[in-house]
């Protein structure tokens, strides 16, 4: 009687997907969750793909304005069971910090062409026989004539990436300066190498062996994979194609290294609150406060980028509010008295600035020199 039943049964009550038997009213497979009979559209198929592999769903939407304005009210809410209703924790930090590293991408692309035409213009250079062939005297060409407009363009990326490389606006005005005066009144360039670089060209001109030319460059008889990889490196510089190279693997290191310091700023949470419950308590807080420091700095970096050039006091006053933001989200989230979590908030703020993303950008910067 059952296979008879399973037999006469119309094709439209059957999932599609795990081919389990539904009711008529049936919207969704109660089995395996599939909308019945759904149409393959262009737009099922995007939403599809975008809620798979970064959930952006309904429960985005939720969690967006608590993160904004409500600090330490998601991770709160997480600990206390709701983690349906809002976004996933990791999920979010996920999707955000894609968006984050899309947006500065567009500046990140222009240093890095800047950066390859001064590396182009040093290693095309040659020293004529009255010079040493250990120093290369070659006429600034970067800077040679440039007008107001070419002067703006070659700051603009440092000031749109000022927050991230940390320059004050001292810095700025400095690097302006230098740059106006050289324009000016240019002058030589004085390029030294450690080896004799009009050698080195006619080696990698004949089609030499890389070895070879690592050897007159100074790598020693039996050298190891890091004394390689940095005489490889600095072939590339002479070649004039690798000063772009550090910098664009150096901003593609960056979202790796993230992934190191946000357990590591939940470890120093761990620390402060050690008696708060297990250290997966701090990591789910670590995860929605940097969900909300990507949010901010998107939106931060794309209006100046795409919209309107914010003034840098206003810039500066949005990055003080993040501290705010952390303040209030630690007494929300530990539910400490006000004087010890400010007197918290300011240590783990110093710590982590201070010590541990330096040693970060360090270690990025060797990776990148060293893997480009």
């Amino acid at each position: 009687m059952t296979n008879q039943s399973l037999e006469t049964t119309d094709e439209s009550l059957q999932c599609q997907n795990c081919e389990s038997i539904l009711d008529e009213q049936f919207e969704f497979c109660p089995s395996c969750g599939q909308k019945t009979n759904e149409e393959l559209t262009i737009g099922v198929l995007f939403y599809n793909t975008i809620s798979n592999y970064f959930s952006f769903d309904a429960r985005f939407l939720k969690s967006f304005i608590p993160l904004m304005i409500r600090p330490g009210y998601l991770a709160t809410k997480f600990l206390e069971g709701k983690r349906l209703l809002y976004l996933h924790p990791a999920q979010m930090y996920l999707f955000i910090s894609v968006v984050f590293f899309f947006i500065i991408s567009f500046s990140t692309r222009e240093l890095v062409q800047e950066a390859n035409k001064i590396n182009e213009k040093v290693a095309k250079s040659t020293p004529s026989s009255a010079q040493n062939t250990d120093t290369l005297d070659i006429e600034n060409e970067v800077v040679k004539g440039l007008d107001s407009a070419q002067i703006d363009k070659l700051m603009k990326p440092l000031k749109d990436n000022q927050q991230i490389i940390g320059l004050k606006d001292e810095d700025l005005k400095l690097a302006d300066s230098i740059i106006k005066a050289e324009s000016a009144n240019p002058r030589n360039l004085n390029t030294t190498w450690d080896f004799d670089k009009e050698k080195v060209d006619s080696l990698v001109a004949a089609g030499a062996d890389k070895n070879i030319i690592y050897k007159e460059m100074g790598m020693s008889d039996d050298p190891s994979f890091l004394e390689r990889r940095f005489f490889a490196r600095m072939l590339n510089l002479v070649e004039g194609r690798g000063a772009g190279a550090i910098i664009q693997a150096f901003f593609d290191s960056i979202p790796i290294s993230m992934f190191f310091l946000l357990p590591i700023f939940a470890l120093i949470l761990k620390i402060f609150y050690y008696k708060k419950g297990k250290y997966a308590r701090h990591l789910v807080f670590s995860f929605y406060f940097f969900s909300f420091l990507f949010t901010a700095f998107s939106i931060l970096f794309a209006v100046n980028r795409f919209i309107y050039d914010i003034p840098d006091w206003i810039d500066w006053l949005i990055v003080f509010s993040t501290y705010v933001y952390f303040f209030l989200a630690l007494k929300r989230f530990y539910r400490q008295h006000w004087f010890w979590t400010w007197l918290k908030s300011g240590i783990i703020t110093m710590v982590f600035l201070l010590m541990v993303i330096p040693f970060a950008a360090g270690i990025v910067l060797v990776f990148s020199f060293l893997t480009t």
